[in-house]
This record gives structure tokens, C-alpha cells and sequence, in this order.
């Protein structure tokens, strides 16, 4: 295992990692499912949703928000209905409604007592802001793709938080989800990663596009990170 002693910063993905946006995609393609007869497996509706995302933000920067009303238009174009207005803004917005894992608030709230804590996130400033305040947290550096015009896995995302973080590459320590949009390209970068594999239960890559990477460490949630890192119940929230 590696030392978790050695690290000043921990660098978060948000959506997937800290936020359960799988079942926030869910719950706001229910109501346009149902209004238009569509009948698509969970599994099947995540994978669609990592193959439109990922295509629409590996072209020209649009606001997440603007990512999202498209991703709605081709499940709509790939499904046979046309999504109306109201619902292509409705889950626009539905992030503000995606839920923290149980163990998201109290983790981050006890690795805050010995790491600086930063966020980068594809996604929109204002939108983040909702999620931050679902978690009742204030990080020390949040990096979205807003703030960079471009979405992981590209380099970008993470040179504009060496540039913001300002400790060496040595001494952060990025945790996340996902293989692809993070662990991926900041072990290019010669960064030490945590996989948060939550969908360790459930197989398959769900709401992301497979890809390979090896993390320094893995785990099942952030609570084993914090108690990996002697932070629950010795400083950190009961």
C-alpha cells in the first residue's frame, strides 16, 4: 500500500466518486423514458450515457450544461423520440439533484483534518457549487471544466491544478472513480492514485468508457480512505 502519510493535497474527482451520478442519471431520465415508451435496462442506459457524454466532450468545449441537453438529443436520435424543451433543460439541471454516497460527507469532512482538499471536475462552476453544498463541505481548490474549457481525460484539467495546487506532483494524491477520465491521464502525469472502485458489486463500467489503468491503491469507498489514512474516529467526524 502506499504511504498515505506522505501526501499534503488529495485531489478529488467529483461525479461518480464523491457524487452517486449513476443514480442521479437515472432518476432524471425516468420521467422523459416514461413520458416518450421507452423501455432501456439500467446497464444499457449508463453505457449509452458514457458513449454520448464522452464523444460530446472530446469535441469543441461547451458548458456541461450544454453537454447534458445533448446527451438527452441522442438518446432521443438512438431511441425514436424527440426530447422537448423542458425536459432537455430539466436534466440540465438535474445536478444539482444527484445524491452524495452515504459516506461521502463524513469522509471528505475527516481527510479534511490532515490533507488540503481539492476538486477537479467536469463540470460547470454553478453546478458544482449545488453538489458542494449537498456535501456541507468547502474544498481549497476546485478546478472545473468551465474554468478550463476542456473535459478530462484531458491534460489540461490536470496542469491547471498543478498550477493552482502549487505542492509537487509527489505530494498529491488524486482519488477517483473512473479509469478513464482520471486515473488514466494522472498516472501519465506521474501522479499516485487512488481507484474508488464503487461499482465493484456491480460490474461493467457503467456510466464511463472502459479503459485500463493501474491505481496505487484501491478501494471500495471513501470511508476505507479515510480509515486507510487514520482519520475516522482520531480527529474526524463521529
Amino acid at each position: 500500500m502506499i504511504d498515505l502519510d506522505s501526501f499534503d493535497v488529495l485531489s478529488f474527482d467529483c461525479y461518480g466518486t464523491i457524487i452517486d451520478w449513476e443514480r442521479g442519471i437515472l432518476a432524471a431520465l425516468e420521467p422523459v423514458f416514461d413520458a416518450h415508451g421507452v423501455l432501456l435496462p439500467s446497464k444499457e442506459t449508463l453505457e449509452l450515457f458514457g458513449e454520448f457524454e464522452s464523444r460530446l466532450e472530446g469535441g469543441e468545449y461547451m458548458e456541461y450544461r450544454v453537454v447534458l441537453q445533448r446527451v438527452l438529443d441522442a438518446f432521443g436520435a438512438r431511441l425514436g423520440f424527440t426530447p422537448s424543451s423542458g425536459e432537455r433543460e430539466a436534466f440540465a439541471l438535474s445536478v444539482s439533484d444527484w445524491p452524495p454516497f452515504p459516506d461521502s460527507s463524513r469522509a471528505l469532512k475527516a481527510l479534511h483534518t490532515k490533507y488540503k482538499l481539492a476538486i477537479i471536475s467536469n463540470v460547470d462552476d454553478d453546478l458544482f457549487a449545488h453538489s458542494a453544498r449537498r456535501l456541507d463541505m468547502t474544498f481549497d481548490w476546485i478546478i472545473t471544466a468551465q474554468q478550463v474549457r476542456s473535459y478530462k481525460p484531458s491534460l489540461q484539467n490536470f496542469h491547471r491544478a498543478f498550477e493552482r495546487i502549487g505542492v509537487p506532483r509527489a505530494r498529491q494524491l488524486h482519488v477517483a472513480q473512473s479509469l478513464f477520465h482520471d486515473i488514466a491521464p494522472a498516472k501519465s502525469l506521474g501522479l499516485s492514485t487512488v481507484w474508488v472502485n464503487r461499482r465493484k458489486a456491480k460490474g461493467g463500467t457503467g456510466a464511463t468508457p472502459p479503459a485500463s489503468a493501474t491505481p496505487d491503491l484501491e478501494v471500495p469507498d471513501l470511508e476505507t480512505l479515510a480509515s486507510h489514512a487514520n482519520v475516522l474516529g482520531d480527529g474526524g467526524p463521529g
